[in-house]
């Protein structure tokens, strides 16, 4: 899983103007040049309580490259966000396929929104891999064989597996995000218990990072009231 900040107007300061309009509204543009480390309480606050509009007013833009699975997932996300994903109507998709190494746990123990997954044994991960491979071969060889013989690519496509890597732009702004990361982690300061496939987490975790170098006052502030979105 990849992820490239590829463009971003969010910055701390766009919380403060924007909740301070309505008490000062005009003079609210002076925090464009304030410190926003002295209203720190301000941005809790706002997280706390749950004044959710302030954290709306930036913008972030993501290129992420993942397994089609994982989008399917990502696209439910649909309050506050914008997809552009490449399409397998207009170019010819690349054999990039999905294989999960040593670190990912292959088997599930326990009930819908009680299991939990541990790690598999060596023979399953060897399983997985062959398997995987063997089967994205085969896809694709297919695809390759109906765009020699004609057929249109949005028609071949149809053979190729969810595990196959797509990519995409998104734009969020940081309230969406916080919804999406409040969903799609599991984090020891969660106030909600989440469990998340984790191939999405791994999205999850690199937009996150990246997110926290633009506003870490507000993250700071997501964490410490239990990771719920305002």
């Amino acid at each position: 899983m990849t992820v490239e900040l590829v463009k971003h107007t969010a910055t701390d300061t766009d919380v403060l103007w924007a909740a301070r309009v309505s008490t000062a509204g005009e003079q609210s543009l002076e925090e464009l040049d304030k410190d926003p480390a002295r209203s720190k309480g301000l941005i809790n606050y706002l997280m706390r309580d749950r004044h959710g509009s302030p954290f709306e007013h930036n913008s972030m833009t993501f290129f992420i490259s993942a397994p089609l699975f994982v989008f399917r997932e990502f696209h439910r996300h649909r309050v506050g966000w914008s997809y552009n994903e490449e399409s397998g109507r207009y170019r010819q998709l690349e054999p990039v396929f999905y294989i999960p190494d040593a670190a990912r746990k292959l088997v599930q123990q326990g009930r819908p929104g009680k299991y939990e997954f541990v790690e598999g044994t060596p023979e399953q991960l060897e399983l997985v891999g062959r398997s995987m491979a063997d089967s994205y071969r085969r896809s694709y060889e297919a695809y390759q064989e109906m765009l020699a013989a004609g057929v249109a690519r949005e028609v071949a496509r149809a053979t190729l597996p969810v595990g196959l890597y797509s990519s995409m732009y998104a734009t969020c702004n940081a309230r969406s995000l916080m919804h999406f990361l409040g969903l799609r982690t599991k984090h020891e300061q969660a106030k909600v218990p989440s469990f998340p496939q984790r191939e999405i987490e791994m999205v999850a975790e690199l937009m996150e990072e990246q997110w926290t170098k633009l506003m870490p006052l507000t993250h700071e502030a997501f964490n410490t009231n239990g990771r719920v979105a305002p």
